[in-house]
C-alpha cells in the first residue's frame, strides 16, 4: 500500500510541474507582454475615427494628459506607438535605435512618387548608402564650409524682401533652395522666379499633405482608389497621384541633368556639389554596381532638396509671424545686433557667440511652431520597456508637438517667450530644442547642421535689415488676420 502511494504521488508531482511550468510561463507572457495604455479600440476601425487626421498631434496630446508618455492605439489593424516626451523618444528611439530605426509603410509614398526621397526607405543597406552620401556632404565639418554662401543668400534674400515685401514666402523658398541647389547640384538659383524653385514648390504642394499614416488611411483602406477611370467619381486622389509622381520625377531628375551637363565646366571653376563629385567617383567602379549606386545618389539629392526647401522656408514663416505677433522680441533682438556688431557692417558667423538673445530667438521659433510636429519610426523587432510589450511592426510617433508644448518645461508655452532658454546672467541655458525638433537616433535629420546655419543665417540678417509689422490697408489700418497652417508632413 505504502509503495502505491509513493509512486501516486510522484506521479501527480510530475503531473504538476509541466502544468506549473505552462502556468509561470504564461503569466509572464501576459506580464511582459503588456502593451502601453490607451484609447479603448473599436473593433476593425481602432482609434482611427477619434483621431484628428489633419492635426493628429493635438490628438495625441490630448491623450498623452491621460495615458501618459506612451500610448498605444490602433489605426485600423496597424499598432501605434505615440511617445510623448523627450526622455522616452531618446531611450527607445537613441539608445534602442537597433530596434526603433525603420520606416512605417506609408500607402501613400509610391503612388504620389516620394519612393525617391530616402527618408520614407526601409532600414537596411540601400538607406544606409543613401545616407552615407548625404552624411559625406552635409556632415559638421563639410557644413562648416556652406557659411560664406549661406550669408551670402541671405543678404540676396534681404534685397528681395526689400524690393518686393509682398511675395516674402517665395523668397524664402528661394534662399532655401538656393543653398541646397548649390551644394547638391552645383545649381546657382536665380534671385526671383527661379524655374527650379518653381518645379520643388509645385510638387511639394500635393505631396506633402498625404506622407502621413493617418492620411494615408483611405488607400490603404481602398487601393482600388488608384484604378478607377478619370471620369469616375472618386477618382481625385487617382489624378492628385500621377500629378505629384509626374513632378517629383522631374524633381529628381531635372537638376540630376543639369549636373551631369556642366560638371566639366564647374569644376573648372572650381565648383563642386554632392552630385558631381559622386558621379566622377562612380567612374571608377565596376559597371554591375553603378546603376545601384547613381539610384541611391538620385535619392540623396533628392532627399536634400526637399528637406532643405520645405523645412527651412517654414521656420523662417514662423519666425516672420513671431516677429509680426511679438514686436518687442523684435526690438530687444535689433538692439543686441546693433549693440554688437555696430550699424557700419551687417552680422556674420563670428558674431553668433556675441549673440545670445538672437540666439533664444532661433530656439523659440524652433520650439513655437515646431515644423516636424511629429517624427515618424518603426520597430524591426519586439522589444520591452518600462514593463510595456512592444510588438515587431509597430508603428512610433515621436510627438514633438507634446514636447515642445510640455507646461511644466515651457510655462505659457503657446506664447513666444525668447527668454526661456536664457538664465539669469544672460546667458543661454542647456536646452535647445535642436536636440528633438531635428528626430532622434539613427533617422535623425542629417543636414540639421546646415539647415542651423541657414536658419541663422537668414534671421539675423533680416533683424539686421529690416522690420517685420502687420499689413495694413489703404486708410492705413492694421489689418487683422488668423494665422493658418498648412498641414502634412511638415
Amino acid at each position: 500500500m505504502f509503495p502505491s502511494v509513493q509512486v501516486d504521488s510522484r506521479l501527480a508531482i510530475f503531473a504538476i510541474l509541466p502544468a506549473s511550468f505552462v502556468v509561470i510561463k504564461s503569466l509572464q507572457w501576459f506580464v511582459g507582454n503588456k502593451l502601453p495604455p490607451g484609447p479603448v479600440p473599436l473593433p476593425l476601425l481602432g482609434n482611427v475615427l477619434s483621431i484628428n487626421t489633419k492635426e493628429p498631434w493635438l490628438t495625441y496630446t490630448e491623450w498623452a494628459a491621460t495615458y501618459g508618455d506612451l500610448v498605444f492605439v490602433r489605426l485600423l489593424g496597424q499598432g501605434v506607438l505615440v511617445i510623448n516626451s523627450q526622455h522616452v523618444a531618446e531611450a527607445l528611439l537613441n539608445k534602442r535605435s537597433r530596434v526603433y530605426s525603420d520606416r512605417p509603410y506609408v500607402a501613400t509614398v509610391k503612388p504620389f512618387g516620394w519612393s525617391d526621397n530616402f527618408a520614407f526607405t526601409s532600414y537596411g543597406d540601400e538607406w544606409r548608402l543613401c545616407r552615407r552620401l548625404f552624411h559625406q556632404t552635409f556632415c559638421p565639418d563639410s557644413a562648416f564650409n556652406f557659411r560664406p554662401m549661406q550669408i551670402k543668400r541671405a543678404r540676396e534674400m534681404i534685397s528681395n524682401l526689400i524690393d518686393d515685401p509682398q511675395h516674402y514666402h517665395s523668397h524664402f523658398a528661394t534662399f532655401s533652395l538656393s543653398v541646397a541647389m548649390s551644394v547638391t547640384y552645383g545649381y546657382q538659383t536665380c534671385l526671383r522666379d527661379d524655374p527650379l524653385v518653381r518645379l520643388v514648390n509645385d510638387a511639394l504642394a500635393i505631396g506633402t499633405e498625404m506622407m502621413t499614416p493617418e492620411r494615408a488611411i483611405l488607400l490603404k483602406i481602398f487601393p482600388f482608389l488608384l484604378k478607377l477611370p478619370n471620369w469616375c467619381w472618386g477618382s481625385l486622389i487617382k489624378r492628385k497621384a500621377q500629378a505629384s509622381t509626374d513632378l517629383m520625377t522631374e524633381t529628381t531628375e531635372v537638376p540630376f541633368r543639369y549636373t551631369k551637363q556642366h560638371m566639366v565646366g564647374n569644376s573648372a571653376h572650381g565648383q563642386f556639389s554632392m552630385v558631381a563629385e559622386n558621379l566622377q567617383r562612380m567612374e571608377k567602379q565596376d559597371e554591375t554596381s553603378k546603376p545601384l549606386f547613381e539610384a541611391a545618389l538620385k535619392k540623396a539629392a533628392t532627399t536634400a532638396i526637399i528637406g532643405s526647401y520645405e523645412t527651412t522656408t517654414s521656420v523662417l514663416m514662423a519666425f516672420a509671424l513671431a516677429m509680426v505677433s511679438y514686436p518687442d522680441v523684435q526690438k530687444r533682438a535689433q538692439a543686441e545686433i546693433d549693440s554688437v556688431v555696430g550699424r557700419d557692417r551687417l552680422p556674420t558667423f563670428e558674431d553668433r557667440a556675441s549673440l545670445p538673445y538672437v540666439e533664444s530667438v532661433l530656439r523659440e521659433t524652433l520650439r513655437w511652431q515646431p515644423i516636424g510636429p511629429i517624427v515618424l519610426h518603426a520597430t524591426s523587432s519586439d522589444d520591452i520597456y518600462d514593463g510595456y510589450f512592444i510588438p515587431k511592426g509597430t508603428i512610433v510617433i515621436g510627438n514633438i508637438w507634446n514636447i515642445s508644448r510640455d507646461e511644466k518645461r515651457y510655462p505659457n508655452a503657446s506664447t513666444f517667450i525668447p527668454e526661456r532658454f536664457m538664465d539669469a546672467n544672460g546667458g543661454l541655458t542647456d536646452d535647445d530644442p535642436a536636440e528633438y525638433v531635428f528626430g532622434f537616433g539613427r533617422r535623425i535629420c542629417p543636414g540639421r547642421y546646415a539647415a542651423d546655419a541657414s536658419v541663422w543665417s537668414a534671421i539675423v540678417t533680416m533683424l539686421a535689415m529690416v522690420e517685420f509689422s502687420p499689413a495694413k490697408d489703404d486708410q492705413g489700418k492694421v489689418i487683422e488676420f488668423t494665422p493658418q497652417f498648412k498641414t502634412g508632413l511638415i
